[in-house]
């Protein structure tokens, strides 16, 4: 008996968090992986791939990130509350101010460390936030054209609670609804009901999509605690042409490239 989780027998799917990637990614064929985290691991890498910045997800910014950066010649991404003006973050802005800067490695407590899970297996995996939805569901479309059997999963980071058990985020839902409504307008009908229900949910909102970043739960806490500009970069809906590939453990743009 199959897994009923798997979601198996739909080309577009959608999971939760890093045991809903590990669900729906086990025991089948997946071309493709797309990660959502919008608050703010994917919307960061967007920016960095928009700027040509190579980016080597990590877990923490513990002692072993300091050597890990090290080994890589890259800049470590500090935690945001301990960020000096000069310091880059997790916080998207950070980059765009940064000089010279070509390679960093950036812990998340969610996105990233999915991506590094991820970076293990045989998938194209690929960042998605709300800046870049529909670039990259045009370039997984055509990517998916040329391999009939062809599958994406949507992995939605979500947040965590105290405790450390998920927390879905609408943020992520309307992310990740984002990139499958326009594959499915792009013609794509073999999709599962989770899959189906996030499209729903970004088409019910893509009309107020940045006030109702900051209306939800993960905007107001940034807004509460200083960082507005995360949201406000966050809300750049589509302005982003950028497609961040994870290649050999960092993630490049491969925007305008072919890895079929």
């Amino acid at each position: 008996m199959s897994d009923p989780f798997a979601q198996a027998g739909f080309r577009l799917r959608l999971e939760w968090g890093l045991s809903g990637c590990t669900a729906i990614t086990s025991g089948a064929q997946h071309d493709f992986v797309a990660i959502v985290d919008v608050l703010s691991f994917t919307t960061t890498l967007s920016v960095a791939a928009d700027l040509g910045i190579q980016v080597w997800p990590y877990g923490w910014a513990d002692s072993s990130a300091v050597a890990y950066a090290r080994d890589r010649d890259a800049v470590l991404a500090v935690g945001r509350s301990t960020a000096s003006a000069r310091d880059v973050s997790l916080s998207p802005g950070t980059l765009r101010r940064a000089n010279g800067l070509q390679r960093l490695v950036l812990p998340s407590p969610n996105g990233s460390t999915i991506a590094r899970r991820l970076a293990e297996g045989g998938a194209t995996v690929v960042g998605v936030s709300l800046r870049n939805a529909v670039a990259v569901a045009d370039w997984v479309t055509v990517e998916l054209e040329l391999n009939p059997r062809g599958q994406l999963s949507v992995v939605a980071a979500g947040e965590r609670w105290p405790d450390g058990s998920l927390r879905p985020a609408v943020e992520d839902l309307w992310g990740a609804g984002g990139l499958l409504a326009a594959m499915m307008d792009g013609g794509i009908t073999d999709v599962s009901p989770e899959a189906r229900a996030a499209a729903a949910a970004y088409r019910d909102a893509r009309d107020d999509l940045a006030a109702l970043l900051r209306q939800c739960a993960s905007g107001r806490e940034l807004l509460a605690t200083g960082y507005p500009e995360d949201v406000d970069i966050a809300a750049e809906i589509d302005r982003s042409t950028s497609i961040p590939i994870l290649l050999e453990g960092r993630f490049v743009n491969a925007n305008g490239q072919s890895v079929s």
